[in-house]
């Protein structure tokens, strides 16, 4: 019972009303000079 209450949710979730954001990356992975450098000190 309870899981069709869960898909009534989702096929009637009306996504017009999500706010548009803009993702930016945090965490960027060294580049291979970085490692390099890393490696001789």
């Amino acid at each position: 019972m309870s899981d069709k209450i869960c898909v009534d949710e989702v096929t009637t979730f009306d996504k017009t009303k999500l706010k548009k954001t803009d993702t930016e990356e945090k965490n960027t992975l060294p580049t291979k000079e970085t490692i390099d450098q890393e490696k001789k000190s």
